[in-house]
């Protein structure tokens, strides 16, 4: 099982973020980096606690939804929010480093001040998936905010039934949350991973997710439609392919639920670069049952 590495580096200047600073944003509550821990070499786990005991206490969300998280000096942009609903206001955000805020973010220690806005967006109907089967589908960094809806199955076991995670990876070294795998079995859950490229070390599959979805599906008799619910997270080409054999299983389309967050910039609906038609998915979404998907154009 891999290691959580802890990460515990000075800040850059620029990214030592002062609490006189967040003067300078509309933000909804101050909070802290309270922990950063590396899960890869372009991802990190950040734990953010709002200060204020109040504040933390009354903060809720729903999985599936995101917050804006401002780094004073720097910016601000949309995260999903990767932690169980069941902490309020002790908040993981699992970020990958490929920009200007990001960048930053990844430079920064624990004790940094920053400003968080929201819960924001739509949600995973977790309630309405109770005494059904659960299909939770991930690809890459996919598997983000699959994590919250995830927790309230792990949280109230007993309501779900059987329940599947199909988790596809680039290669082993950019699998993220391996040090819970093996307490997600614990909670009878079947965990399946597969990579597209294996390494010396790698023992498991090797090929698309959609091999390991066949399999499930297979199990099924090819006939999800009784009482299955899914949601599906990753990189849009996945949807079509996976979504598509769920369909072909005869799982009805306003049972399957994907997140869009990939889309969204802003996460307020002033850019206007995450919408899709007359929509936008940082207002109307980010998660969206597939019927609607199928029915905005370009949404995948």
């Amino acid at each position: 099982m891999k290691r959580l590495d802890f990460v515990d580096v000075l800040s850059a200047d620029r990214s030592s973020a002062r609490e006189s600073d967040l003067n300078n944003f509309e933000y909804s509550y101050k909070a802290e980096i309270t922990s950063v821990y590396r899960l890869t070499d372009t991802e990190k786990l950040y734990q953010i606690r709002i200060v204020d005991k109040v504040q933390r206490h009354h903060f809720a969300f729903r999985p599936g939804q995101f917050v804006m998280l401002e780094l004073p000096g720097i910016g601000e942009g949309p995260f999903s929010i990767s932690s169980s609903p069941s902490r309020h206001g002790d908040l993981e955000l699992c970020v990958r480093a490929v920009g200007n805020l990001t960048n930053f973010l990844s430079r920064v220690a624990r004790g940094t001040v920053v400003g968080i806005s929201g819960p924001f967006g739509t949600s995973f109907p977790v309630e309405e998936m109770e005494n059904s089967d659960v299909l939770l589908i991930a690809g890459g960094l996919g598997i983000v905010p699959l994590r919250a809806p995830l927790f309230c199955v792990l949280e109230n076991r007993s309501r779900y039934n059987q329940v599947d995670i199909i988790y596809g990876a680039r290669n082993p070294s950019e699998m993220l949350f391996t040090y819970q795998y093996q307490m997600w079995r614990q909670f009878d859950i079947n965990l399946e991973i597969i990579v597209d490229q294996a390494d010396a070390t790698w023992q498991g599959p090797v090929g698309l997710i959609t091999e390991v979805l066949k399999k499930r599906i297979k199990t099924a008799g090819n006939d999800l439609s009784s009482n299955t619910y899914a949601i599906v997270c990753g990189p849009p080409v996945m949807f079509h392919f996976v979504c598509d054999m769920l369909i072909n299983a005869r799982l009805p389309m306003q049972k399957i639920f994907v997140s869009l967050e990939r889309r969204m910039h802003c996460g307020r609906g002033k850019c206007c670069r995450c919408n899709i038609g007359a929509t936008y998915t940082c207002l109307s979404g980010p998660v969206f049952d597939y019927w609607s998907v199928l029915n905005m154009k370009e949404a995948i």
